[in-house]
């Protein structure tokens, strides 16, 4: 593509939720069209795009529609089959490319390609067959057990303290492929959301603090309060050194642990717009949805500006019951009267107790400030504080 996708073309996207849908709308600020493959009728992107081809990732229809109405096409979800973006990158541009997602989409692949650009991670082994069970090194334990695919949000992931919890757990997940790592002291969670072109130009979100509850994000906080100005550096420089390993084009979030002694790992990396980058919408000149709609079209590539400190709170379905389970309506009105809120819903009809219904982003003139009005309307909500 050597020539920008300018806007009054289609834009496309595979899969049909939340960052679909906010892709969609700002890809349709910008003045594109959109077309969404999803399967659900339903979908919240699909709802609000102007084409929705209702077929499964790999229906070979929908794939030749989809490509027959774009210009360009993403996607917006890292379990989308690679294959489909590579028949897809036979028609049309695609960004990410099916490789770079396939990375993505295997953790022992992604551990391997952070050791391949010199991006440190938590020691770790790879679990495939008895042996390399009983080959597991003392040194690995304690430590988590994940499912080498299809884990995200917490799911596929076990604990485990020794090797008898070891091997029960990797018999819980069916003997899948798995990684094990080593369980480290970790003393805070940051992310960096990059973008990058075909030619190679990147730019980054600032560095986010993040809290995790049951393995979901709950809280992301900007600037991140307790990271130092080194660590922060670290962190977007491992991140852009990941995605020029992968010759990445697209939106690529990298998260990061950094332990007790200050030292910094990578834990995952997202080949597309992350949850903890939301707060863009509303806290940056140009979100991160914005930047996927200017990578994939070869537009330039403009640094983000942070102008307003942000707190990001998740809204799980699990606001919808009351303590007895009863189905209710949140306090919407309470929380809208707070000055500095920002409500983000993304269109499902069912609350679903762990189901992401959306965000809220408090936006201030001080971090400070920010966090305060957080805990007040976390409070409204019968959010836990942080």
């Amino acid at each position: 593509m050597t020539t920008p996708i300018l806007p009054g073309a289609t834009l496309g996207v595979l899969g049909g939720g939340q960052l679909g849908r906010m892709f969609v709308h700002a890809a349709q600020a910008l003045g594109y069209a959109t077309a969404v493959l999803d399967a659900d009728a339903d979908s919240p992107a699909g709802t609000v795009s102007h084409h929705h081809v209702r077929t499964g990732y790999l229906d070979a229809d929908g794939l030749r529609e989809l490509a027959a109405r774009s210009a360009a096409v993403t996607t917006e979800f890292e379990n989308v089959p690679a294959e489909a973006l590579a028949t897809l990158a036979g028609q049309r541009p695609v960004a990410p490319s099916a490789a770079a997602v396939a990375v993505c989409q295997d953790r022992a692949a992604e551990k391997a390609q952070f050791v391949r650009c010199g991006v440190p991670c938590a020691p770790h082994a790879l679990i495939q067959t008895q042996a390399q069970l009983d080959a597991v090194g003392d040194e690995l334990l304690p430590g988590i057990l994940k499912t080498a695919r299809m884990g995200y949000d917490g799911k596929g992931q076990v604990r485990v303290r020794d090797r008898a919890e070891l091997a029960q757990a990797w018999g819980e997940l069916k003997q899948a492929p798995c990684v094990l790592e080593k369980m480290l002291p970790l003393a805070l969670e940051l992310s960096v959301v990059v973008a990058r072109s075909r030619d190679g130009e990147v730019v980054h979100l600032p560095v986010q603090q993040n809290l995790h509850r049951d393995g979901i994000l709950a809280v992301t906080q900007v600037p991140a309060p307790d990271a130092s100005e080194a660590q922060r550096q670290q962190a977007v420089a491992c991140a852009e050194r990941i995605a020029a390993s992968l010759d990445y084009v697209g939106v690529l979030c990298v998260e990061f642990f950094v332990l007790a002694d200050g030292t910094l790992v990578a834990n995952e990396m997202a080949p597309r717009p992350h949850n903890s980058g939301h707060y863009s919408i509303d806290a940056c000149d140009v979100s991160q949805f914005e930047l996927q709609v200017r990578a994939m079209t070869g537009l330039p590539l403009v640094a983000p500006r942070l102008h307003s400190p942000a707190v990001m709170l998740n809204l799980l379905g699990d606001l919808w019951f009351d303590a007895g389970g009863t189905e209710r309506t949140p306090a919407w009105a309470q929380v809208l009267a707070v000055p500095g809120v920002h409500l983000h819903l993304y269109g499902k009809a069912q609350a679903r107790r762990g189901r992401k219904m959306g965000h809220l982003t408090v936006t201030a003139a001080t971090a400070q400030a920010a966090r305060d009005i957080a805990l007040q309307v976390a409070r409204i909500l019968g959010l836990p504080a942080f």
